[in-house]
């Protein structure tokens, strides 16, 4: 048993605190931005655009990211608290509303400069699991998105939360949708799957949401909103249909080639 009292401020400077969660952000997309610009990137013309790219992908994720946590998951507060939205440093990002920023960013960018967007939604699939990765870790370290009471032997106390121990779904999360789901389109990427734009985009919905869907079995859900249809949770209802969005998208793009 392992007893979790982190402190969810990395460092301070004079009054402004550096959290570990805005750490995780900055570490994913560095490493993710290096990757693409070093390895992955094949396409001159991707190239040159993608530095710019970049700055439409950090908006979209913030955006999207903010704005699907406010509709998906509290709706309720935030109709009732329109200012409340704004307070991005008090919490509350959802992965699948950063995920629909980063397809709106990416259509957009693509269609200014006349490229297949899809060419740059496979760029961000492959390095996306880093920084998911880095996040799921930061989650741990602040104590939430934690996990349901149980006796197995790497349980967690979270001091912040109440004495019981509990399943360290974040860690959960942060093997099978970073590293394992890494590992994963590295192995398809070297079947060249990439030589047709969609398919490692495809892949990443369709394996995110199945690892996704998975451990929020072992992870409590939130209290605003409960278990919903079928006794599932509002992550598993999202992922089930990402994983149809997804599967429909492999299949299409692999019927064309």
């Amino acid at each position: 048993m392992f007893i979790n009292n982190f402190d969810p401020v990395a460092f301070q400077i004079l009054s402004l605190e550096i959290r570990w969660y805005s750490l995780a952000y900055i570490l994913g997309i560095i490493i993710g931005w290096s990757l693409c610009k070093k390895i992955f990137i094949k396409n001159s013309d991707i190239s040159e655009k993608f530095d710019d790219y970049i700055t439409y992908l950090i908006v979209g994720i913030i955006l999207g990211g903010r704005l699907g946590y406010v509709i998906f998951y509290n709706f309720n507060y935030y109709s009732h608290n329109i200012f409340d939205i704004f307070k991005i440093w008090q919490g509350g990002m959802s992965f699948h509303g950063g995920l629909m920023g980063i397809i709106f960013s990416s259509i957009l960018f693509a269609k200014k400069n006349n490229q297949d967007p899809f060419e740059y939604m496979d760029l961000v699939s492959l390095v996306a699991p880093i920084g998911i990765f880095f996040g799921r870790l930061a989650n741990f370290i602040n104590s939430e998105l934690y996990g349901k009471t149980t006796e197995v032997l790497w349980s967690v106390i979270f001091t912040k939360v109440d004495n019981f121990p509990r399943h360290p779904s974040q860690l959960y999360e942060a093997v099978l949708e970073g590293a394992i789901l890494f590992l994963i389109l590295m192995y398809f990427r070297k079947k060249n799957y990439l030589t047709k734009p969609g398919l490692i985009s495809g892949l990443f919905l369709i394996f995110y949401s199945i690892f996704r869907f998975f451990v929020e079995f072992f992870r409590v859900p939130d209290e605003q909103l409960g278990y919903l249809v079928l006794n599932l949770s509002t992550g598993q209802i999202i992922s089930l249909i990402f994983l149809t969005i997804g599967t429909i998208l492999f299949y299409i793009k692999n019927e064309n080639k």
